[in-house]
């Protein structure tokens, strides 16, 4: 029975998550782009080494423009990817002594980017638009 009513619902499960989880990553990441677009000097975390500035570039590439990439499901398999690896560092590393709650929503936002880079875009995307079926 119930299969029979969710049935033409079948292929959202992946773009719901795709949208939301690009969408609610670049409310974070718009005002670290402002940030980084303002000049330095930056006050930033540096937990790889690389440098203040460096660190927040690479934090703005992952959580603006892959963030994008995923709401219009362009390439969202690899822009989930660099999505993936800023919430280990930010979960991890950055808040790695803090207690759960504050690592609680990167696990919540890395777990739907490894759904994205399994599952795919899904067919409610430019890639599927394009033919790239995966």
């Amino acid at each position: 029975m119930i299969d029979k009513i969710l049935s033409p619902f079948e292929g959202f499960a992946l773009p719901i998550i795709r949208i939301a989880s690009g969408g609610l990553m670049l409310t974070h990441g718009i005002p670290k782009l402002k940030k980084l677009l303002a000049g330095g000097p930056y006050q930033f975390p540096d937990p790889l080494g690389v440098g203040a500035a460096a660190s927040l570039g690479l934090t703005v590439f992952s959580e603006v423009i892959c963030a994008a990439l995923l709401v219009i499901g362009l390439k969202s398999r690899w822009a989930s990817i660099p999505l993936v690896i800023t919430m280990l560092v930010a979960v991890f590393i950055v808040h790695g002594g803090d207690p759960f709650k504050k690592q609680e929503m990167g696990l919540l936002f890395m777990f739907m980017y490894l759904a994205v880079m399994f599952g795919g875009s899904g067919k409610l995307s430019v890639d599927y638009l394009l033919g790239n079926k995966t």
